[in-house]
């Protein structure tokens, strides 16, 4: 998370972004706000629903340095990232 903590105004939606995708990544059976926020230990899901609403953060920026940074690893000069 450090790669697109910069994006994030508060810690707060920065902490919950991290506690997302962790959830996304896990083995958990369903994958939604209910879910996620069980999982990272928050009592309901206004957390995880407060970042996908109301958070102020640049969605288009972290998927353009999450690109950056997975062409840099793995990407040929003549390849394509799909």
């Amino acid at each position: 998370m450090c790669l697109v903590a910069g994006r994030f105004g508060r810690v707060e939606p920065r902490r919950t972004a991290r506690q997302f995708v962790a959830g996304l990544l896990s083995p958990a059976e369903r994958k939604n706000c209910w879910w996620l926020a069980e999982q990272a230990g928050h009592g309901d899901p206004q957390a995880m629903q407060r970042l996908l609403r109301t958070a102020v953060w640049d969605a288009d920026a972290v998927r353009d340095d999450v690109r950056a940074f997975v062409a840099a690893q793995f990407g040929q000069p003549c390849g394509a990232l799909i």
